[in-house]
Order: C-alpha cells, then structure tokens, then sequence
C-alpha cells in the first residue's frame, strides 16, 4: 500500500470518520484508491505522500483557492505578517482595512463582522438576523454549514421541505420547525412559509445561483417576500462568490441582499469569513454576543487583502470561466468521438459532468484518471493556475480514459463496470436545494 493509503487506514482508527470535511473524504471520489493526503501542492499541482505527482482537475481546495495552490503574492503577505507576528492581545489593524475594502467593492453595506470559516459566518449572520429582527424561524435555500441552526432544517415536520444527505443526529429536537427549506425555484414552497410562519421569519439566507443564473426573477420575489414579512435577505456568496465575478454574483444578478458572506476564496486558502450588511440589517450585531478569540489574528485579513488584489489585477472570474468551458467542451467533444452519453452543466467557472446510461460512471472516471496521474472527479473549479497548455494536456488522458471506458461498457455493460471497481463506487454527497 502506499503511505497515503496506509496513514488514511491509521486515520480511521483515531479520527472519527477519517476527515474534518465530507468533500474531502476519500469515498466521495474513489474508495480505496484517492490518495487523500499531500506532502505539497503549488498552483494547480500536488504531490501526495509517495511524491506521485498529479495535475488537480476537481473542486481545488473545495473552491477555496480561485488563484491556485501556495499563490506567491498571497503566500509572500502572509509569511511576512507571521515573521512580524499574527496573534497579540492588540487587534490587527488590517481587520479595518479589509471591512472598507469590503465596503468599498459593495457599496450598498456599510458593516463587516469576520469568523474564519463558511459555517462559522453563516452562524454570525443568522445570529445577527435574529437579533436585530427579534425574531426565531429561519428560511433556507442552499447549504449553509453543519452548524444546529442549519441541520434542524432536516427535523422539519411542517411546511418546510425536508433536504438529504444531512443526518440531524445531535441537533436538539426542539429547534424542530425552526428551519424551514425550499427549493430554487420553487415559489408555492416559499409562499407556504411566508403565510404559515411570516411574522416569525428572522430571515431568508440562500445561495444566489451556483449552476443557473437565468432565475433572476425568483431572487426579486423571494427578496420582495421576506421583506413584506418583515425579514432580512442574507445571500451565501461562499461558494459562487469572486469566481463569477469580482465581489459576488448578486453585483452582476441586480438583487441587492441586507446582508451578504463570504469565505472560501477570500483568502485563498487561509482561514477567513466575512459577513457585510447595511446598518440597520447588521444592528443586532451591536447587542448580541459575537465573541471569538481566532477571529482576532492576522493571517486572514492579511490574506483576503493580498488576494483581493490579486483577483482584481488578473481579472480571475475571466480566465476561470474560459478555463471551465475548455474543460466542459473538452468532455462533450471527447464523449461523442467515444459513444459515452454524458451531458454538462453549471456555469463554467463551476464546471460540471454527468454520465449517463451506466452507474458509476464516475467512480471509473476517477480511478482511471488517477493512473493518468491526475486528480479528477465530475466537478470542476478552474483556477488562475490552470491555463489552456494545462488543459489541453489533462484532455489527452481524457481522451484515452474515455476511450478505456467505451471498451469496458462494450466488454460488458454495468456487469463489467462493477467488475473492474470490485463492487466499490463513489458515496453520494448532500442536496444543495439549489442547482
């Protein structure tokens, strides 16, 4: 075995579940064979504990790192507020800073409270929602985090739609019906909780887009609905947030929200969570308890500060929506001249694959492409790292895993696609509610 596979083995035994993150769980990609652990990774390369090489073709960082791995300029700010120092019992002056850039790229808020993580920040901000709202129930759309307030969605027995892949085991019954989900889209679901429940609504937080942008329309209605009910829109720019454009997606869509959060990519790579907002919206947070001593060091703002340069100077959501369309028109052409039905979808920045027909198709995917020396899987983040050279190199092993895979389907169907996986195949994920 090799020593990644080996020390994922000891992790099972001291680490309950294996890894901090489902999205980096080895059987969400290919059970028995991801690599799971890297001794090193620079731009859009890594190298795991055997020193194999691998260009990464998947979700990168889990769409923490929109400039790619260790980036220099990010990197150099970084070391340099760590030689100096990054904790002290002074606050770091470029917490303020970083809220009037903030503010400066939406100026439609005029309020900044940070956390480190995407989970942490949505906790703050519905904290704040029902702060300044004084009100309790909370509307969702998207996913949010593992935090209680989020996972009681799955708890609900109302009107509320209840969402899979999250197990509320350890979520106190009784916040039962105090998160209530619907899906993108789905305006009679809304309406039912807007009658039931509109003047005990603190808030709607939902994610703006992540595969559509053609639903503006749904954005205005539930933004015009949770207002006449007397709540806060929040939108969760975590995940589509710098990519699609610089600042988040709802700059370009035209719907501005009473708050918005952010994390992921804006520190590419380093711990930091923003939540901005208007002042009347965020003046909960001036009462409630928001309180944490890792929210107070240096390296996140640093970071963000750095990054947001960066983005802005390379025009990053360009060149990640040509990199994503390259990939997504390289997988369509490749699965024609191979007779693989498959489809893509999402926007490009946020590329995606489904195969068709055959189950686990994915898993084979995978575990080909890994012999290609590549970390591959059916979503895509493109990076600032990853140019057409990059690409066009990662399509040559598309193009001989897909002809592989056209040969085991002719050998023998579904019977002999499980055959070659010896029965494993990639776990299911979590629904998102939105598409």
């Amino acid at each position: 075995m090799s020593k990644s596979l080996d020390l994922y083995k000891h992790a099972t035994e001291v680490i309950p579940f294996g890894t901090q993150l489902l999205s980096k769980h080895p059987s969400i990609f290919a059970p028995g064979k991801w690599p799971t652990y890297f001794s090193k990774a620079k731009g859009c390369e890594v190298w795991d504990l055997d020193d194999k090489h691998y260009y990464d073709l998947t979700i990168t960082g889990i769409g923490s790192t929109l400039l790619g791995f260790a980036d220099d300029d990010v990197s150099e700010a970084v070391i340099e507020r760590v030689k100096n120092g990054s904790m002290t019992t002074l606050n770091a002056p470029e917490e303020v800073e970083l809220a009037d850039r903030l503010c400066e790229i939406h100026p439609w808020a005029s309020k900044v409270r940070y956390a480190r993580t995407g989970g942490e920040i949505a906790a703050v901000a519905v904290r704040i929602a029902r702060a300044t709202t004084g009100r309790d129930i909370v509307a969702i759309c998207g996913y949010h985090g593992w935090s209680d307030w989020y996972l009681a969605g799955s708890l609900t027995d109302d009107e509320g739609l209840e969402f899979d892949g999250f197990n509320p085991l350890g979520v106190p019954k009784a916040l039962t019906n105090t998160t209530l989900a619907f899906e993108y889209g789905d305006t009679e679901t809304f309406d039912k909780i807007i009658e039931r429940y509109g003047d005990r609504l603190a808030c709607v937080i939902m994610e703006p887009m992540r595969s559509d942008a053609d639903k503006v329309e749904f954005l205005h209605y539930v933004r015009d609905g949770i207002h006449r009910a007397g709540g806060l829109l929040i939108f969760d720019e975590i995940t589509i947030g710098w990519r699609y454009c610089f600042g988040g997606s709802h700059l370009v869509l035209g719907v501005t929200p009473d708050m918005a959060i952010f994390a992921k990519a804006l520190g590419n790579g380093h711990p930091i969570a923003a939540v901005i907002g208007t002042a009347e919206a965020m003046e909960g947070a001036e009462r409630a308890f928001i309180s944490s001593t890792y929210w107070t060091e240096s390296v996140g703002p640093v970071a963000a500060l750095a990054t947001l340069k960066k983005m802005e100077e390379t025009k990053v959501w360009e060149h990640v929506m040509k990199m994503g369309r390259l990939l997504m028109d390289k997988w369509e052409e490749l699965g024609k001249k191979h007779g693989i039905k498959l489809h893509t979808y999402g926007v490009p920045c946020l590329a995606h694959l489904e195969f068709e027909d055959y189950k686990n198709l994915n898993t084979l995917y995978t575990v080909l492409m890994l012999e290609k020396g590549i970390l591959a899987s059916t979503g895509f983040y493109p990076t600032l790292a990853h140019t057409p050279e990059i690409i066009e190199k990662c399509a040559v092993a598309i193009d001989e895993v897909f002809a592989e895979i056209a040969r085991i389907i002719k050998d023998g169907g579904q019977e002999e696609i499980d055959k070659v996986l010896n029965g494993e195949s990639a776990r299911k994920g979590f629904g998102r509610l939105v598409k």
